[in-house]
């Protein structure tokens, strides 16, 4: 039996939860998921521009899982854009960093 996955910090939800192609592409409207700790891989490290070991810290994961969300994250992207398929944002196994004393806010969703 495999462990758990470990969850995932990210900075927050994002702010629109869905792309959706211009026009409908020939062979019909098809649709794929980016889970919410891709779009927070792709943010860190093509957005702000950070090195994959400081963006995996952020993220608490090692730089290997780090990769390999990224990774999966852009192909993902690439899919979207490539095959004009509509990009929806949701779900994943994340959780919100601690800030202060405040408690954590998890979003585990599968």
């Amino acid at each position: 039996m495999p462990r758990p996955r470990k969850l995932r910090f990210v900075q927050g939800r994002p702010i629109v939860d869905a792309f959706f192609p211009n026009g409908v592409p020939p062979w019909g409207r098809q649709e794929v998921v980016l889970p919410i700790e891709g779009l927070e891989a792709i943010r860190l490290n093509d957005f702000q521009g950070l090195d994959q070991e400081t963006a995996a810290r952020m993220m608490n994961v090692s730089r290997q899982t780090f990769g390999r969300i990224l990774g999966e994250a852009r192909a993902i992207i690439a899919d979207a854009l490539v095959m004009g398929k509509t990009l929806r944002i949701e779900g994943g196994n994340f959780d919100m960093p601690p800030r202060g004393r405040g408690r954590h806010r998890r979003g585990r969703i599968y």
